[in-house]
């Protein structure tokens, strides 16, 4: 099995204001830093987004490429929202999946992740490059959910 990246992060604000934010793919420039274009392609009749485009620039990690998403989401938006790449340029696998618990005030949100590469890459850098990616996604995402509260 391939290895994975996974981190987590306490969020003060509910599961379903995280969702919000996660599930607003064409805002994810304003605090994303390392998206820096968002298009989404499919979407079925529930309102979430099926396939969206991003363009990803990682430092070691650059692409555009496409993902699909399967919401197992509850109505007070906690579960799990998984990704799987679609079609890439740079990357032959993008998997990944946000979990989101409810701790009363605030959200756990654990991040997993798993790349690679159709260019050759030592495994450690691969890892480091998939830490650097979750770590400033869930930073970034924690001071979007958290800009409102006046935090």
């Amino acid at each position: 099995m391939a290895e994975r990246t996974e981190s987590s992060i306490v969020i003060d604000a509910s599961p379903g204001e995280v969702l919000d934010i996660i599930a607003d793919f064409e805002a994810y420039p304003e605090w994303a830093s390392e998206v820096k274009d968002v298009a989404v392609l499919a979407e079925e009749g529930d309102g979430w987004a099926d396939q969206v485009q991003f363009t990803l620039d990682a430092g070691a990690i650059k692409d555009t490429y496409v993902l699909d998403y399967e919401w197992d989401i509850d109505e007070d938006g906690t579960g799990v929202l998984t990704w799987s790449l679609v079609r890439a340029t740079v990357l032959k696998a993008m998997n990944g999946s946000y979990a989101l618990e409810d701790l009363g005030d605030s959200t756990r949100v654990t991040y997993q992740l798993m790349v690679d590469l159709k260019i050759p890459m030592i495994g450690m850098l691969k890892r480091k490059a998939e830490k650097v990616i979750v770590d400033t996604a869930l930073k970034e995402l924690k001071k979007r959910a958290e800009a409102g509260r006046g935090g």
